[in-house]
């Protein structure tokens, strides 16, 4: 597959997904689109990622390439019927592009946080073999409120109803984090706007405590991204 992969900060790229693409042969294309990198023609991708970043889904008039990505989300996923897989701000974009609506958190989630599978979660492909509750980074402040019209929400917490849904039988997308590698959190908390969501959910130390929080559940979260990254494969085979 050669999958083309939307990017909103340099180092919020596909984390440990890159090696299990790389062992298997896949290739992709990276585009920055924070930096003013123009969004390419969706034809000859096989799929389309949407990663994570620290602005927020509705601030257009700061960051005006929200726009076109959201119709360039839409344009593959609804029309051409493209495998997606999105990735917290990607997870946001993916819902507001078929129709949903996002805003901000009541409860901001920040640090290993458990989720739970719905029904339609645990009995799905995209989450096949991962236990019922496990834990993920959480790392957000807005959330998806309402989902677009025949979706499905996958996966759910108390203080984030929407944590991971189901649109058609190929497109997928969680808010939390399971592609973390052990630079994820250092890297991460250099941007300033995760730098202060640190500091106001966790305290001064908060970077130092996630990185340890995350550092406890790296073979965790290893085991979990590899197994979802084999069935988001799966998914995308189907027609």
């Amino acid at each position: 597959m050669d999958i083309l992969v939307l990017q909103h900060e340099r180092i919020e790229h596909p984390g440990s997904f890159r090696a299990f693409l790389e062992e298997d042969g896949h290739s992709w294309v990276p585009v920055h689109l924070n930096e003013g990198e123009e969004l390419p023609p969706i034809d000859g991708f096989d799929a389309l990622w949407v990663m994570g970043g620290p602005m927020d889904v509705w601030e257009e008039d700061e960051h005006p390439w929200l726009k076109p990505e959201k119709a360039f989300i839409r344009d593959a996923v609804a029309e051409r019927g493209l495998p997606f897989l999105g990735l917290c701000l990607g997870h946001q974009l993916l819902a507001e592009a078929l129709g949903g609506t996002c805003g901000r958190a009541e409860k901001s989630e920040v640090g290993v946080l458990d989720v739970q599978l719905t029904e339609e979660g645990a009995t799905g492909i995209f989450f096949d073999d991962l236990p019922e509750v496990f834990p993920c980074l959480q790392w957000h402040g807005a959330e998806v409120k309402t989902l677009p019209e025949g979706a499905k929400c996958l996966a759910t917490s108390p203080d984030c109803t929407i944590q991971a849904i189901r649109w058609g039988p190929r497109a997928h997308s969680v808010q939390f984090h399971l592609e973390v590698e052990p630079d994820t959190v250092e890297n991460w908390a250099a941007i300033p706007a995760y730098a202060d969501a640190l500091k106001h959910n966790l305290g001064e130390t908060g970077a130092a405590d996630l990185k340890a929080a995350c550092e406890n559940q790296m073979s965790a979260f290893a085991g979990m991204a590899e197994r979802v990254y084999i069935n988001w494969m799966q998914t995308a085979a189907k027609v």
